[in-house]
């Protein structure tokens, strides 16, 4: 009866924690719950919670249709969901390319990509600017890791918006920073 009850309190907590963090692997999920890979596939199984690859992949065509200032070729990182003017989030896969050969840290630029275009992405009007940004980076980020970035707006002001983004590795937060974007009329530039 207790192995049942604890199962029963690891699997509502599996619930609560993907809800919070739905973008946390099975290896991750296992590390945090202290078992292994196998029973975490279990419970998701028994929960219908699908792998983090389905998940990601059903968020991210709902909200790529809903932006207005670039692409989703433009957008660093994926995004995985967006509600225009309130928040929304992104998930990028660091690879090789984006580190330093020596160290294996990702550079700081690809980290910052990401929150900025996050940032840019929750504004409703065809063109954006980012106008200031102060930004704080917590711990290196190490080629491999996913970066789990999830963007808030504080507030509207006139053309201006303010947006505070976070980003996690495996739930630890790496960064963080507040963005001050302008909604700009587009000219002609020729």
């Amino acid at each position: 009866m207790g192995r049942t009850r604890g199962k029963l309190r690891r699997q509502q907590r599996l619930l609560e924690l993907i809800k919070e963090e739905p973008f946390l692997t099975d290896d991750e999920l296992a590390q945090a719950f202290g078992v292994s890979v196998q029973t975490i596939r279990l419970d998701r199984l028994e929960l219908s919670i699908p792998e983090m690859r389905e998940r990601t992949k059903a968020l991210a065509e709902t909200a790529y249709g809903r932006l207005k200032a670039m692409s989703d070729q433009e957008l660093v990182g994926q995004l995985l969901d967006v509600e225009l003017g309130k928040q929304g989030s992104s998930l990028l896969e660091t690879s090789e390319d984006m580190g330093f050969s020596k160290t294996k840290v990702v550079r700081g630029h690809h980290i910052f990509a990401q929150a900025n275009s996050l940032a840019v992405a929750l504004v409703d009007h065809p063109v954006v600017l980012t106008v200031n940004a102060k930004v704080h980076f917590r711990r290196p980020v190490y080629v491999g890791e996913t970066i789990f970035s999830q963007a808030i707006v504080e507030a509207v002001k006139g053309n201006r918006t303010t947006v505070a983004i976070v980003s996690k590795v495996s739930g630890k937060e790496v960064f963080s920073g507040t963005f001050e974007v302008a909604a700009v009329e587009a000219f002609d530039h020729r």
